[in-house]
């Protein structure tokens, strides 16, 4: 009897054996998978999230000592002027590490590293595919990257956002500002290309609701952005790019106003909120440059009612750059317009104005056909219509002669808010042309206005070979004084 029942355990055994063989290959997976934590995520829930964190670190971080728009690129390129703490967060040309490491770190694991997931899951045999998703994660890629090699010159590009590839690659090299261009015309032609009105539909989309003409006209749009920027240096292939896209506006739609123009709605919920207006609104560290309103009133401009409050008096008066603390204690000067301190303000990532700009700029260059003057008074016009204004019958005469310089100043003034993107056209074409220092103004950096930043500490320490590499591209040290290859 004890042998048949150990001959029946045995047997049991074996069956369990079995079973459980079978049920690891089959059922095991399928029973042992938690429905609340899925293995997969969506590119819907991936997207919202990816979007909000590089157009929050473009527009207006809030983070104190990584607010690269706002403490840097605004002061430096003379819309804004500190008042207090101005040796420590950017007017003075200096700023903290955790700027750079706060722009790079975020952009890459929060932006970039899900962006790729994204047009991996939707690729067209993957679990979620759809060619609108791969579309939507290329234009944003090529925004984030654009304006990470704008910021830091050459970067990991190729081989970035491989740390989970199938070979993966975990200290990736870093591209020319040159490879990347290319790569990011590449990657928008591509994006045109997947993005099909009346195709699948999207969610997750916080920038253009599932608009997917929308997107079509922010990838073309900004294609015309980087191939004019790269015009000086490839003439040839730029003015082919720009020649296509603007012959043929049925297979490369672009903005044709305000409205279309890739902007993030806010709302007025905690997280959701404009990131200048979480600044601004409870700090008073900040004034609107006097170059920024000198020129204005120069013109007799009234853009200046929007970009700043006027004093009690009713007048506009601007603070210099690079005061120190005590110096800058001695002005009564204009805070930032009371548009840029609402919560649902809009961010901006790339304007209606801004393109008009850029075809005025090329058709000045000779790039494209088209009359610079024209372009440029369209340009203006749309600017004021932008706020809210009316552009007076006789501003062009103010102006007068159409030349690089008027065009490149106009746009700067139009791009007051997107101080990383004006401080990329000043660094290009050395246009406006900046006022001398105030007599009492203190600037680190030998007293040039920063020409890019410098790479984040933990590159040294993560990536020191590839870094060294990256730096030898970038064709002199990593200091915020070395030029980047678009200059004119």
């Amino acid at each position: 009897m004890k042998k048949t029942y150990i001959k029946s355990l045995s047997a049991l055994f074996i069956v369990l054996a079995a079973w459980t063989a079978q049920s690891c290959t089959g059922e095991f997976e399928e029973m042992n998978t938690d429905p609340n934590n899925p293995v997969e995520i969506a590119p819907a829930l991936l997207l919202p999230n990816a979007i909000q964190t590089v157009v929050d670190r473009y527009w207006g971080h809030s983070t104190r000592y990584e607010r690269l728009n706002i403490d840097a690129a605004m002061c430096w390129i003379q819309h804004l002027s500190r008042n207090i703490y101005i040796n420590a967060e950017g007017d003075s040309y200096e700023i903290p590490l955790t700027v750079s490491s706060g722009t790079w770190n975020r952009i890459y694991t929060e932006s970039l590293v899900n962006f790729e997931r994204i047009k991996s899951l939707s690729a067209p045999d993957a679990a979620y595919a759809n060619s609108n998703y791969v579309g939507v994660a290329l234009v944003m890629k090529a925004f984030a990257f654009s304006y990470l090699t704008d910021v830091f010159g050459p970067i990991p590009y190729s081989e970035a956002l491989q740390g989970t590839a199938e070979v993966s690659v975990n200290s990736p090299k870093y591209d020319s500002m040159e490879e990347i261009y290319a790569g990011l015309l590449a990657d928008l032609e591509e994006a045109n290309t997947n993005l099909v009105v009346g195709g699948a539909p999207i969610s997750g989309d916080i920038l253009f609701n599932g608009d997917i003409m929308r997107w079509k006209k922010f990838a073309n749009s900004l294609a015309l952005r980087i191939a004019n920027r790269q015009a000086a240096k490839k003439p040839s292939e730029s003015r082919a790019i720009m020649a296509k896209i603007i012959a043929d506006p049925s297979t490369y739609p672009v903005f044709t106003s305000q409205s279309e123009a890739a902007h993030l709605q806010h709302f007025d919920v905690i997280g959701s909120r404009n990131k200048m207006f979480d600044v601004f609104s409870t700090r008073s560290d900040w004034n609107v440059s006097s170059t920024l309103i000198d020129k204005l009133l120069a013109l007799d401009d009234e853009r200046v009612t929007i970009y700043a409050q006027p004093l009690a008096d009713g007048s506009y008066v601007g603070l210099p750059n690079g005061l120190t603390d005590a110096a800058a204690g001695t002005f009564n000067a204009s805070r930032i317009g009371t548009k840029y301190l609402s919560p649902v303000a809009p961010s901006l990532l790339m304007t209606y104005p801004e393109l008009l700009f850029i075809k005025a700029e090329a058709a000045f260059d000779g790039d494209i056909d088209g009359d610079a003057a024209v372009l440029l008074e369209e340009a203006i016009e749309a600017s004021f219509e932008q706020h809210g204004l009316t552009m007076p019958a006789d501003y062009m005469s103010r102006i007068g002669v159409v030349s690089k310089e008027a065009i490149m100043t106009q746009k700067w003034l139009a791009l007051f808010g997107q101080g990383v993107e004006a401080w990329v056209e000043y660094r290009r074409t050395g246009f406006p042309v900046m006022p001398p220092p105030h007599p009492n103004a203190v600037f680190s950096n030998d007293g040039v206005l920063p020409t890019r930043i410098e790479y984040p500490t933990s590159e040294y320490s993560l990536n020191e070979t590839n870094l060294n590499e990256g730096i030898s591209k970038l064709g002199g040290p990593d200091n915020m004084r070395t030029p980047l290859w678009w200059v004119e």
